[in-house]
């Protein structure tokens, strides 16, 4: 196999051979950023969906559900049996929005906060350490190729959105 720190200083970065690398980089990053994860929400009979939900709940507490559905691009039936399932354990709280009754905002219990510690730790972890060995130019390099991944569409949103915590 190519070795792919050579060829990441090479002015042909563009090739067909170093995007296909860094297509594969990215499916092996994800396998092992979410591995740990995954162990832990096995033991709770849930899925990444539930890891998503937790996630964005906790980073924007009293998400209103039409919120969340355009965060994750999922649909409402899915979106139900995962909310329903984290509300009905105790680790999502649901209320009736002030203005609007039939909004229903979303937020953390402390089980949910826990349990989304529980699940972010290691990340955070693999992240951090990923940032030391990369140093400070690669990490705000790292940063604008993730960025640029967003659909050019929403991407000021979620850089707006992301920034205001």
């Amino acid at each position: 196999m190519t070795d792919v720190t050579q060829t990441a200083a090479s002015p042909l970065f563009l090739r067909e051979e170093e995007l296909r690398q860094g297509i594969e980089l990215l499916f092996y990053a994800y396998r092992d950023f979410t591995a740990d994860p995954d162990a832990i929400l096995a033991k709770y009979a849930f899925g990444r969906a539930h890891h998503r939900v937790l996630h964005f709940v906790g980073r924007n507490p009293d998400i209103s559900v039409a919120e969340l559905l355009s965060i994750l691009r999922i649909t409402k039936q899915s979106l139900s049996r995962v909310l329903s399932t984290l509300i009905n354990q105790g680790f999502v709280a649901q209320r009736q929005g002030a203005q609007d009754r039939r909004q229903r905002l979303l937020a953390l219990t402390p089980a949910g906060q826990d349990l989304e510690r529980l699940l972010s730790a290691p990340q955070q972890g693999r992240v951090a350490n990923a940032y030391r060995q990369a140093g400070a130019e690669a990490v705000a390099g790292y940063r604008k190729v993730l960025q640029g991944l967003i659909d050019a569409s929403n991407r000021d949103k979620v850089l707006a959105a992301i920034s205001r915590r």
